[in-house]
């Protein structure tokens, strides 16, 4: 049985799978750029929290409304082409933000209607990358491909935002123009990768409602599938705070557009290093506790932001918030794939971006309503302490998630 350290060596030595990480580190740092640029940019306009919100919902609603026929089409056709095409609908993206706040952004309304256009991309990038990955490496070495790619975006997550942070200094349109020269790099990078293509297994039902919400009716048949993605929905769909950082950055912090970068680095510090411990020591025993006691982790990390008035401890906050995300979305992703045949690892993967989806975008939503009607602070405590009740509630819900030991497949 090969070391952590062989299959560290033996994934960077695989051609496809570096190209398949490099792309996805340029499109998540692009994309962690627009972010902040987006925000801040929308909340200076209109100074409402509740809008911060809509640039969540206007993503979320395609994206839901696509991703499952999206599983399916990441089940029958080249994952590769899909996902090249993804990333290059991004880069348009970039460029209409970039030519929208060129010529002078006095309303929110347009970017909404092109973080519409990013959902309709983010519902077929999901499942495609999620099903093309395991596609690339042996089962052997997954478990530490799995550490490798969820650092290598953790640390997107850290660079991205501080780098749009400050060169939004230089105007958003530079940030804009920055995000759409990297996304069209990773398009060109996915192209290069051999494997994963068509030849694999592929389904053989007819396309079909079935067919469709096949994957759905494999999530609901495992409760270990079930518990995992569902305790990790719920609880970012609570505990999510970041929609809110323009605001914390702007009025609560005084911090500036910097600042915001460095606070939305924050998590993704956390969580790289968390990420890169992982990949050194991976979780093999006690699985169940360590994924519930992730979740709690954040749930208090959350409080602690919240009721923070201080740069440094906001900080610390958030990348203990990372931290504890961390250790839930590596246990969650490799339930999910261990569990999941390949000919329907696209509408899984599929189901699995839905909850993502709506634990993330949705859950900005529920921040800018929640903070709309009770203030930005009650807010993020509110959600902070849902995020420890969800925890409580799933380990009673689901005992058998709370007791696993090992992963499936693994030898007891």
């Amino acid at each position: 049985m090969r070391t952590p350290e062989e299959s560290r060596r033996a994934l960077l030595a695989n051609r496809d799978f570096a190209f398949f990480i490099a792309a996805r580190f340029l499109a998540s740092f692009a994309v962690q750029m627009q972010t902040v640029a987006v925000g801040w940019q929308v909340y200076a306009v209109t100074r409402d929290p509740l809008d911060l919100g809509l640039i969540g919902l206007s993503q979320f609603l395609p994206f839901v409304l696509l991703v499952l026929p999206a599983g399916h089409v990441a089940d029958r056709l080249d994952r590769r082409r899909i996902l090249a095409t993804c990333f290059a609908l991004e880069c348009v993206c970039a460029v209409l933000l970039l030519a929208l706040a060129a010529g002078g952004l006095g309303s929110a309304r347009p970017v909404f209607a092109v973080m519409v256009l990013f959902g309709v991309a983010r519902a077929f990038a999901m499942p495609t990358g999620q099903a093309l990955l395991p596609n690339l490496v042996r089962r052997s070495h997954f478990g530490t491909a799995i550490a490798i790619n969820t650092s290598t975006w953790q640390v997107s997550t850290i660079a991205g935002p501080a780098l749009g942070g400050i060169v939004y200094l230089l105007g958003a349109p530079v940030v804009y123009a920055t995000v759409a020269t990297l996304l069209a790099l990773a398009a060109t990078m996915v192209m290069r990768i051999r494997g994963g293509g068509p030849g694999g297994a592929r389904p053989t039902e007819e396309p079909g409602w079935r067919t469709l919400l096949s994957g759905l009716n494999f999530v609901r048949s495992r409760r270990l599938v079930l518990g995992a993605i569902s305790l990790d929905l719920f609880a970012v769909l609570f505990g999510g705070a970041t929609a809110l950082l323009p605001v914390y950055a702007a009025d609560v912090l005084q911090i500036g557009p910097t600042g915001l970068g460095w606070l939305r680095t924050a998590p993704g510090i956390g969580a790289a290093a968390c990420g890169a411990l992982l990949g050194i020591v991976p979780i093999t025993r006690h699985v169940g506790r360590w994924m519930f006691a992730g979740v709690v982790v954040y749930g208090c990390a959350t409080l602690l932001f919240g009721t923070s008035t201080q740069f440094w401890l906001s900080m610390a906050a958030l990348l203990l918030m990372g931290a504890g995300d961390m250790v839930s979305v590596y246990i969650r992703h490799l339930l999910v794939q261990l569990e999941t045949p390949d000919e329907i690892r696209g509408r899984v993967s599929a189901v699995n971006a839905v909850f993502i989806g709506a634990s993330n975008e949705l859950g900005e939503f529920e921040s800018g309503v929640t903070a709309a009607w009770w203030g930005t602070v009650p807010a993020v405590v509110v959600g902070g302490l849902a995020t420890i009740a969800v925890a409580g509630l799933w380990a009673r819900f689901f005992p058998e998630l709370r007791r696993l030991d090992r992963f499936p497949g693994e030898r007891q």
